[in-house]
C-alpha cells in the first residue's frame, strides 16, 4: 500500500505589542514574580469589559499581507468555551468564523525546490494563564493571561517533517522582518501543533493532532515519529483513532491524550462584550511592509551575483547582510570592478568564523563596513594580499584592534608587492645565511633580518618582514 504522509500545521505567536489583548496591562514575557501584571480583565473577574487591542490588528494585518491572504473587512471575536484551571472566564477569546484574514499562501524553497503551502486562515485570540506543578499539587500564574496570540493555520500541504520544519523557518524569518514578533521557540515567543495522517490514493486518513510542541526539533522528532506510529498500525491492520497527542522529549514519542474536541464541542457564538470589526480598504492599504527575505533574495541573487544558498545565508541573518550590502556601498564609491563574491566569502568564511572562535558579536567589534571596505580597497589596490587581510581580521575580532591602525603599520613600506620583491632579492644575494638558517643556525635568520632593515631603512614593521621571510624560506 503507498502511504503519503499529510500535514497540516497550526502556529501560535505572542505579538510583541506593548499591551496585553484586551487590556491595558504591560505585554511583558521577562521572569518577574507570579501573579504581578494582571488586572480585573485578564484574569476573568465579572462584569469587566474588553477592549480589543489595535496595535495586535495592525501586526496581523501586515503578516496577512505578507503572506498574499484576503483581508476580511468584517470579522469578529468569539468565546470559545472550555474549562481548565488556567483559564479564569471558562472560555479563551478567539475567533472562529470569521477571521481576520483567509486563503493565503507561503512560498518557499526545499533546497532548489519552490514549493507553495496554502494559509487557510489567520486570527487573533488572547492566551492562558500558566499551571507550575510541584510533586503533590499545582499553582497558577497568570501573568501570560490575556498575552495577544496570533494563530495561523496551515493547510495539509506538507508532506515530511523536514518540510514542516523548512515551512516555520521561513515563516518565523518573516515575522522578524515585519518586527511583529522575535518568534523564539526557546522563550515560549511560538509554538505549534501538527495535524497528521497518512493518505492512499484512494482515501484520505484519520487525522491525528499533536499538541504543545515548543521548539523545531521537537516538531520535526514528533512528526516522524507519529508517521511511523501511524504506518505499523495501518500495517497491522489496526484502526487509527482520530485523538490529541502529546510529545515526550525524553523518549521521542507521541502518546495519547484525549479523544479529539470537534469545534461543536467548543461552542463557538460572538463575543457580546466586544461589537463587530470593521476594516475599511484604506486602512488595510496604508499599513506599510518592510522588504521580506523572499523579496531580498530574490534582490540580492540578481544583483550580487550570488547563489540562491548564499542570499539565503544572508537573508537568515539580518545583521551580516546589512554589513555586507553596506561594505558593497562604499566599495563602489572607489572601485568599478570587483568580485562581490570575494567580499562575501571574506564576511561569511571568515569574519564569522572567528568570531564564532572567539565568541564575539559584529556589533560588539570597532569594525564597521567602512572599515571592511577599506581593507577590500587596499587588496584590490596591491597594497594588501589576502594573508594580511585575514591576519588584520583576526586581530580585529580577537583583540579589537583598530583597522586603520593596523593598515598604516603594515604600509610603511607602501608597497607590499615591493617588500616580497626585496625579501625574495635578499634570499637570492644570501644563499649562505640561507643554507646556515635550514641547517637550524638561528644567527642566519637574524642576519637577514638585518640585512633586509638596513636595505629598507627600518621603514618597514619588523612582524610584518619577519612573516614574509619565514614563508619564502619555507616555500622557495
Amino acid at each position: 500500500m503507498n502511504l503519503r504522509p499529510t500535514i497540516g500545521l497550526e502556529i501560535h505567536i505572542e505579538l510583541a505589542t506593548k499591551s496585553k489583548m484586551f487590556c491595558s496591562c504591560p505585554n511583558f514575557s521577562g521572569e518577574i514574580q507570579p501573579n504581578t501584571n494582571i488586572c480585573e480583565i485578564c484574569t476573568g473577574q465579572p462584569g469587566v469589559l474588553p477592549v480589543v487591542n489595535k496595535e495586535s490588528i495592525i501586526f496581523l494585518v501586515k503578516l496577512a499581507k505578507a503572506l498574499n491572504c484576503k483581508i476580511n473587512n468584517i470579522s469578529y471575536f468569539a468565546r470559545k468555551n472550555y474549562f481548565y484551571p488556567d483559564l479564569p472566564k471558562n472560555y479563551q477569546i478567539s475567533q472562529y468564523d470569521l477571521p481576520l484574514a483567509i486563503n493565503g499562501y507561503l512560498n518557499f524553497y526545499l533546497g532548489e525546490e519552490l514549493k507553495k503551502i496554502r494559509i487557510k486562515r489567520i486570527h487573533l485570540e488572547e492566551d492562558t494563564g500558566k499551571l507550575i506543578h510541584f510533586d503533590k499539587y499545582s499553582l497558577i500564574d497568570f501573568n501570560r493571561s490575556g498575552v495577544p496570540l496570533l494563530e495561523l493555520v496551515t493547510e495539509p500541504d506538507l508532506h515530511s517533517a523536514e518540510e514542516a520544519k523548512i515551512f516555520i523557518e521561513e515563516l518565523i524569518l518573516i515575522i522578524r522582518y515585519l518586527k511583529i514578533s522575535e518568534a523564539n521557540p526557546e522563550k515560549g515567543e511560538i509554538r505549534f501543533e501538527a495535524n497528521v495522517s497518512l493518505s492512499s490514493e484512494e482515501k484520505l486518513g484519520t487525522k491525528v493532532e499533536i499538541k504543545n510542541l515548543g521548539s523545531l526539533k521537537s516538531l520535526k522528532d514528533a512528526i516522524e515519529y507519529e508517521i511511523q506510529r501511524q504506518q505499523d498500525l495501518i500495517f497491522k491492520g489496526e484502526r487509527i483513532i482520530q485523538e490529541t497527542r502529546g510529545f515526550d522529549e525524553k523518549r521521542r514519542i507521541t502518546f495519547s491524550q484525549r479523544y479529539k474536541e470537534t469545534s461543536e464541542d467548543y461552542r463557538y457564538f460572538p463575543d457580546p462584550d466586544l461589537p463587530f470589526l470593521e476594516l475599511n480598504d484604506e486602512f488595510i492599504k496604508e499599513i506599510y511592509l518592510p522588504e521580506l527575505p523572499d523579496q531580498k533574495r530574490k534582490r540580492i541573487i540578481e544583483e550580487y551575483q550570488l547563489s540562491l544558498k548564499e542570499a539565503n545565508i544572508l537573508v537568515k541573518n539580518r545583521e551580516f547582510c546589512n554589513f555586507y550590502e553596506e561594505t558593497i556601498s562604499e566599495i563602489k564609491e572607489y572601485l568599478n570592478n570587483f568580485d562581490s563574491h570575494f567580499v562575501y566569502n571574506l564576511l561569511v568564511n571568515d569574519i564569522f568564523g572567528l568570531l564564532e572562535k572567539f565568541n564575539r558579536s559584529l556589533s560588539e567589534l570597532n569594525f564597521t563596513p567602512h572599515h571592511f571596505a577599506h581593507l577590500i580597497i587596499e587588496y584590490y589596490q596591491g597594497n594588501l594580499n589576502i594573508k594580511l587581510i585575514k591576519d588584520i581580521l583576526e586581530q580585529v575580532v580577537e583583540n579589537n584592534q583598530n583597522v586603520e591602525e593596523l593598515i598604516k603599520r603594515i604600509k610603511k613600506i607602501d608597497n607590499l608587492i615591493e617588500i616580497e620583491k626585496l625579501v625574495s632579492e635578499a634570499i637570492e644575494n644570501n644563499q649562505k645565511a640561507v643554507e646556515d638558517y635550514r641547517k637550524g643556525k638561528e644567527n642566519a635568520f637574524q642576519f637577514l633580518i638585518g640585512y633586509l632593515m638596513k636595505k629598507t631603512q627600518g621603514q618597514v614593521d619588523i612582524n610584518l618582514l619577519r612573516q614574509i621571510l619565514l614563508e619564502k624560506l619555507k616555500n622557495d
